[in-house]
Order: structure tokens, then sequence, then C-alpha cells
């Protein structure tokens, strides 16, 4: 929510309106009390959502400070909160990326500490909607739920243009559990992040910036990062030790200017009135997902918001724009590359209404509650030349690393994508699991990759709705070599649209073109990534999937067991594994002898499985096309012991069109194990019995703790072998 929840009941059995604060104990006014100590309600206080507002009155939001302030808690400090000086990533910055980062670490048992100059989370605005894969990312993670049911579900949009309907149709739709757009405020996720880390005993820390920082390896190998953080309330300065530093501090990143990483794209003369709130219209679709364009005077975009509020972003016309430019921030370099949030009070709500309803003629529209968020924001369409410190030591995420125009909904979404790709590959390194310069440098190569094709993709979804012929920044050979194949598999367009290459589509059908070609991408379902080490070419004559590897890993449903469904990613959670899903078919015949050659190497001391890691790194997966009441039988015998004690087992029961293999496209002849990273991309697929080409791949990026064969006998690796000690 963006405002205060109103006080309820559930006296009947469902949720009604009542009066008072049901949530306070003790009562208002009661005489008698419990013995002893019992629970007190926490002191709330009411805070003003909207800088400006309209003549409405003002909308407030209730919070919790002894919940949601970190160590800005007005209660102080708990008794369990002792943070080290010496952790393996310092995050700096606290909205959704950086918290985003901290949820997959503390998943992987990584120590960090995670600062914010704020002294609250954000209290409303920003970010507003949610993507299925940003949803799938936190179901693996265990916090979809409250995410995903706060506010509408967007599956249709309306775009007008000059009182005429260009498009109103399904879109968002996907293969994801999550179907569509889910609409969320950036505050309330931040508190839902928030509470997260609070039950993993993890506080923000509030008001405290980042002062400086130096990187030495001969000084401290373990920990080479130096920093020294400032508490902007109290004075008081710490140093802090770390492995990795991670920069999630916005477009204006000093830790990206530190890195002297150049900012590329452009800061666009598009500006947005951004209101949230209550709106009362003759617009058909005022409650509907879309935009309404004006040739003469631009562009509104319609969200359907939570509790019959909408989010209306009204394009500025000239002379508002002249009057921003005066403003301080505007004569502010930094601001000029970063673009972001203006003075508001250079434009008063009333001014951006009446440029709203200039662009909804002959329909209009006016206000119906006080404002729950009021923004002025310029566009700014950049991505970072490395995400990356050359010694792989220093990253960027979020903001810091791109920024793109609201259209699309990317910039939250973006931003877990980063989080999730960085997170466990810090965890691997962090945890001695994988070499530095094996695995960290692919955090650049595809994040950036995609981050190119946002500002993209994007941009040719704003400049089309502003009539703007500003050109769109092409950012894809700007920094270390992405790849032409990568680039152009990941804009791909041809063949999902409607028109034929170099053909001029009818405006009516330009934007229905635009979701044919670019929705999956739209939806962060089409994100495909390069080839290299982690996603190997697959040589599609042999391969025994259909699923090409650096792709999303597809999730059918699924029977977990007798008296349950579900999907395949029900048992692929967690931030720290790699996922092998074996395919198993009817668990006969040469498949058979394929999973059994599988099975059997678990238990070599050899193997793949024992030298990286075992359980701690791997969560094998069986998915078979027999029935619970069978699998006793078919998997009988010795050899299939371990992989019994190891492996979730899942049942393919869906009709053949639909199942789980045919969506992968597996050989029933001879079955497939698909390696799966931690952020739920296809790795590698081999057959079952290809143990050795999984022992070829994952020595690629992972630290083996047993070396195959020392004069014929096992034996463990030290610190100074050839695989110890990089991965510090």
């Amino acid at each position: 929510m963006s405002k205060s929840i109103e006080p309820t009941t559930y006296k009947n059995g469902f949720r009604q309106p009542s009066e008072g604060e049901p949530w306070l104990y003790p009562k208002p006014g009661a005489k008698v009390l419990p013995a002893g100590s019992h629970y007190t309600t926490p002191q709330s206080i009411d805070i003003d959502t909207a800088q400006a507002n309209n003549g409405l009155g003002q909308s407030v939001l209730r919070t919790w400070p002894t919940i949601f302030n970190g160590t800005n808690s007005p209660d102080g400090l708990p008794d369990w909160w002792n943070p080290s000086t010496d952790v393996d990533v310092l995050i700096v910055g606290a909205g959704p990326t950086g918290l985003e980062t901290a949820l997959s670490l503390v998943r992987q048992g990584v120590s960090f500490r995670i600062l914010d100059k704020g002294e609250t989370p954000l209290p409303t605005g920003r970010a507003d909607a949610v993507l299925p894969r940003y949803a799938e990312t936190l179901y693996a993670w265990g916090i979809s739920t409250e995410v995903t049911e706060e506010g509408p579900i967007i599956e249709r949009t309306a775009v007008w243009r000059d009182g005429k309907v260009l498009f109103h149709g399904r879109t968002h739709q996907s293969d994801s559990r999550f179907r569509g757009l889910h609409v969320i405020t950036q505050g309330q996720l931040e508190r839902i992040f928030v509470r997260d880390l609070l039950r993993h005993q993890i506080l923000v820390e509030r008001c405290n910036t980042l002062k400086e920082y130096d990187i030495s390896e001969s000084d401290n190998p373990e920990r080479p990062i130096k920093a020294v953080i400032h508490n902007d309330k109290t004075g008081r300065e710490e140093t802090i030790r770390a492995k990795f530093l991670v920069g999630c501090d916005g477009a204006s990143s000093m830790i990206r200017k530190q890195l002297q990483i150049p900012f590329h794209g452009v800061s666009t003369d598009i500006y947005w009135g951004i209101m949230d709130g209550k709106f009362e219209s003759d617009y058909p679709h005022a409650w509907i997902f879309g935009c309404y364009l004006s040739t003469e005077h631009g562009c509104n975009i319609i969200i359907p918001r939570e509790d019959g509020h909408i989010r209306l972003y009204t394009q500025l016309n000239r002379s508002l724009i002249e009057r921003v430019r005066k403003t301080k921030q505007e004569n502010d370099p930094t601001f000029k590359e970063a673009g972001g949030k203006i003075d508001v009070h250079s434009i008063t709500p009333e001014e951006v209404l009446i440029q709203s309803n200039r662009i909804f003629a002959p329909f209009t529209v006016k206000f119906a509650s006080p404002l729950t968020w009021y923004a002025i924001w310029k566009v700014s369409e950049r991505v970072a030349e490395s995400f990356s410190s050359e010694d792989m030591r220093v990253h960027l995420a979020g903001d810091a690393a791109h920024i793109h125009s609201v259209f699309g909904a990317f910039g939250l979404n973006a931003s877990i994508l980063d989080a999730a790709n960085l997170g466990w590959k810090l965890g691997y390194c962090s945890r001695g699991l994988s070499p530095i310069q094996s695995l960290l440098p692919s955090y650049d190569m595809e994040r950036r990759l995609h981050a190119a094709n946002v500002v993209e993709l994007s941009g040719k979804y704003l400049r089309y709705c502003c009539n703007s012929d500003e050109p769109v920044p092409h950012t894809h050979e700007l920094g270390k070599d992405l790849g032409a194949e990568a680039i152009k598999h990941a804009v791909r367009g041809e063949p999902y649209g409607f028109a034929k290459p170099g053909e001029r589509l009818p405006e009516h059908l330009y934007l229905a073109d635009y979701y044919q070609r670019y929705g999956s991408f739209m939806l962060g379902l089409d994100v495909a990534y390069g080839k290299s080490a982690l996603f190997p070419r697959q040589d599609e004559a042999t391969s025994p999937v259909v699923v090409d590897n650096g792709v999303r890993a597809p999730n059918p449903r699924v029977s977990l067991s007798t008296g349950t469904t579900g999907y395949l990613y029900d048992v692929m959670k967690g931030a720290k594994y790699f996922h092998l899903v074996v395919f198993a078919s009817s668990t006969e015949g040469l498949v058979k002898h394929n999973v059994q050659q599988f099975a059997q190497s678990l238990s070599d001391p050899a193997g793949f499985y024992s030298r990286y890691g075992g359980p701690e790194v791997f969560n094998i997966v069986v998915v078979t096309k027999r029935l619970p009441f069978e699998i006793d039988t078919v998997l009988a015998g010795p050899e299939f012991k371990v992989l019994k004690e190891v492996a979730s087992i899942v049942y393919d029961d869906q009709p053949p069109d639909e199942d789980g293999h045919t969506m992968w496209g597996v050989d029933h002849g001879t079955g497939a194990v698909v390696a799966v990273r931690p952020d739920l991309w296809v790795g590698r697929t081999v057959r079952p019995d290809q143990v050795d080409s999984l022992d070829e791949y994952f020595s690629g990026f992972l630290i083996s703790k047993i070396n195959k064969n020392v004069n014929g006998v096992n034996g463990m690796n030290g610190v100074n072998g050839v695989n110890g000690g990089n991965g510090r």
C-alpha cells in the first residue's frame, strides 16, 4: 500500500471496516491487564507520502520505525546486533537492488553489511510493478507471496491516440505461474525485504555513507577492500574489511565515478509529472493499464494500483519543462547525466492535471483523493561501460549500472536479475567454491547485455508513445565484447512480429507488432545470455533436449507426490544451488541404464558430485513419467540408493502434449540431465551417462575439493593447490 491501512475487523469471518485502532494493545481505556510482561504495540508514526499535494488534503502512511528503520530505530539497537568489521561483502545502498543482493547472500550463509544514507525505507512511489521473472526469483527465495498479492494483476492494455483506439487487448500473457504484471509500490517492496533480513538478524545500517575505500591485495589478500563508513547522524566512523564491494548507490553512483567507468547514453528531453491517487474520468479505459497519446500534447500512462488508486504519468509540455530547467537540480552536471527526480515545487499537481487534460481530450480527468505520491522526473537512458572493476572486487548493480525509461517496468525488474546473477556468483567466490577470475567476469557480460537491450527496446517504446524523434542509444559495443551472436539473439524480433523486414505497419498495428515481438522480453522471460564457460555452445543434433543453454529454465506443471501438484520450480528453491534436473522419461531401457550411470557417479569420491561440493552445491531433481506408486520398483537396486537419498522426485503425469518432457524437448530414448544455475538459467545439458561432460563443465568455474587422481590416490586440494586459494 502507498497509504495507511484502514481499520478493519474479521468479526464475521471476512474483512469489514471498523473504528478505532484495533491493532493497539493494551486497548485504550483497558482497566484490567494480564499480570507481568506482555505484548505492547510498538510506536507508529504517520508520514506524508507526497511532497506536494492537491487541494483535497494530504495522504499519510502509517509506519513502524522499530521494524523498518534498522539501526535508526527509536528503541536503539537490539542486544543481538554486533556486526563484524570483517565481512565477505559490503553493500552500499539499501534500495531494492541492495536489499535483493542481501537476500541472495543471506540465503547462502555469506557475511555482509548493508548501508544506506536514508533514515527509512522509501515511503512510497518510484517503481510500481513486478514482472513474472522477478516473481519467479522471489519464489525461489521463498518470499513471492506477499509481493504478487499486493495489488492488481495487469493482463491487458488499452492505447488511444487523439480520441481513437489504437490497441485494446490481452497483453502480459506468459507461461509463468505468475502470468502478468503484478502491481506493488517500491516502498512496500523495500519493507518486505527489510522484514526478511530482520528475520535473519540483519539490520540495514541507516544514515550511513561510504566515505572512502581502497583495495590492496598485498595488505590483506583475504579481504583486500578497506572501506571507511561514516554515520551522518552521530559522526562515528568505522573501518570495514571485505572481499567484495557492491555499489547499489543509484544513478549518481559515487562508486561508479571512483572506478572512472563511463556512463554511456543520453539525457532525453522527456519529463514526466507522476501522480498516485484516485481520479474521476470519462475516459472509457481509465482503470485499464495503457497509454493515451496526443499528437499535439504528448502522452499519459495509466497504471491501475491497489485500492482503486491509479498512477498517472503525464508527459510535460515545453513551458513546464523550461520552468523545471531553472531549478537547482537541472544545473547540476550529475543530474544531467543521471536524470531522475526534480524539485516538485517548481510545478504544482494542478498544473500537471491541466496538462493531463490537454492530452486526454476530448475526455477529462480530475482529482478524487489526495495524492499518495507526486514527483517530477526526467528520463535518462544510460549503461555503464563495465559493471565490474578490473580486479573483480567491486561491482555495480541496479541504477548505478543502468537507467532507462519507465516503459516496460524494467528498472525494478532488471535490478533483481542483476542481484540474482551477481549474488550467487559472489556467494560461490566468498565460500571458496569458485575462482574469482573464472566466474565473476560473466556478471558484466551477461547483465550488461540485458541492460543494453532494455535501453534500446524501452527507448523505442518511449519514443513512439511520446512522439519523439530523439535517437535511441545503442550501447552494446561500448565496453568489453558481448558477442555478435548474443546481441542478435537477445534483441531478436523476427519471426515473432507481424511485419516483414523493411515493411511499414499501419499505425494501429505498431503496438500489436511490438508486443508480439518483444512481449516475452518485456516480461523478463526472453533474456538470453551469450555463450561462455557457463553457457557452452549446444550441438542441436546431439543434445538430449531442445531448450538452449543460456536461457530461462522452463517451469512445467508436475506432481510433487500422490496428493500434491505444483511446478518444477517448487523443488528448485534456494539461492546457492546448482539444480541438476534428471529427465528420466519412463525409466526403462537405455534411459534406465543412463540414469544408473548418473546415479553411480554420485557415490564416486572422485566424481564431479563429490569433488565440487555434493549436497552443499547441488540440488538433484528427478523428473519421471512413472507414477508415485511405481517409483520404488522402478528405482530398486543398490545402484539407485544414493540417488533416492539425495534427489527430489517429481512425476510428469500431464498429458504428453503439455508435460515437462515435451516442454523441454527431452529425448525419451536417452533421457537428459540439465544443469540449471542458482538464478534459474539453463547452463549445460547432457545425457545422464555423460558424467564426464558434467565434470568438464563444472571444472570451468568451480574449485575441486579433491584431486581427481594424485599418483593413483585421491587427495585433498590444499590452499596452494591448482584449484585452491583463487576463490578467496
